[in-house]
């Protein structure tokens, strides 16, 4: 089984530097970027909206407990957004390369 993890962070240098670690670790076999997204959301009580960062990061349903762990550790936040969708179906020659990059240490 594969999964893709969404991952959001306050700025891009963050998103980068936390899909670097995943990436040089094997948690995932890559992570995608998208540097800028608006979020709103309620935190303490009150509504915010704030500018942050995505991160998508495809690894395996053997590896994602250990990369959630990982990013709740390495993330800034308090309570970071860290969400694991099942990927149902795929080109197979992709889902095979996450399991070969993710079985690598």
């Amino acid at each position: 089984m594969y999964r893709l993890v969404y991952i959001t962070a306050p700025n891009r240098e963050e998103a980068k530097r936390i899909g670097r670690i995943l990436v040089e670790e094997r948690l995932a076999a890559c992570a995608n970027i998208l540097p800028e997204i608006e979020s709103f959301y309620w935190w303490e009580g009150r509504l915010e909206n704030e500018g942050e960062s995505a991160i998508f990061a495809k690894t395996t349903g053997e590896k994602v407990g250990r990369l959630i762990q990982r990013v709740a550790e390495l993330h800034p936040y308090e309570c970071p957004c860290i969400i694991s969708f099942k990927i149902e179906e795929g080109h197979a020659p992709f889902l095979s390369w996450i399991q070969e990059e993710t079985k690598k240490t």
